[in-house]
């Protein structure tokens, strides 16, 4: 039960070893291809010389961590405000969990405890806090009581709606066409 994304292996096993990758992946999973959003963290790592470390994020000069986004290639499509949402997350994170991103999910209660405390990031509005719990659960073994409800649609097993269903290059598809589905009766809602 892990991720796989059609990227570098070496930023796949970041993703799997380090929690932090994998919420910075998630914080930058908007208006980016996913491939690109989880694949950040380890070319982040790589341009800081060492793992990441929130603490190291948090106290960043919010310039130099400007410039590390925007190196070619970019980490994100914006790159600025990229930059400070990783950093105010970062801070969350030093404030109310010792700077341990596995401590936003360690020893929650329930489903509704840990999509709260998702929620309670800067930048995750409920469906990513949704598809954030999905991508614990179905992903990475993090099932507290009711953690599927909590996710909404996005726990459903055998659904193919995020990042939390991606396990193969058929399944990437699958979610691609997926959202693809959503973004057209979107459009044609709006007439």
């Amino acid at each position: 039960m892990t991720l796989v994304l059609p990227i570098d292996p070496e930023a796949n096993q970041l993703l799997e070893r380090s929690p932090l990758a994998l919420l910075l992946g998630m914080v930058l999973d908007q208006q980016v291809p996913m491939e690109k959003a989880f694949s950040s963290p380890y070319v982040l790592a790589q341009r800081l010389g060492h793992e990441l470390d929130a603490t190291e994020l948090a106290g960043y000069d919010p310039e130099a961590l400007v410039a590390l986004f925007a190196q070619p290639p970019a980490l994100h499509r914006f790159p600025k405000a990229m930059a400070a949402r990783v950093q105010e997350v970062c801070q969350v994170l030093v404030e109310r969990y010792d700077g341990d991103a596995a401590l936003l999910w360690a020893e929650v209660a329930d489903g509704p405890e840990l999509l709260r405390r998702v929620s309670a990031l800067p930048g995750f509005g409920k469906q990513k806090a949704q598809i954030f719990v999905a991508l614990l659960g179905k992903r990475f073994g993090v099932t507290p009581q009711d953690w599927r409800k909590a996710a909404g649609d996005y726990g459903d097993p055998g659904a193919y709606r995020s990042v939390a269903d991606v396990t193969d290059a058929d399944s990437l598809r699958r979610v691609r066409e997926f959202k693809q589905q959503m973004k057209a009766a979107a459009k044609a809602a709006k007439g």
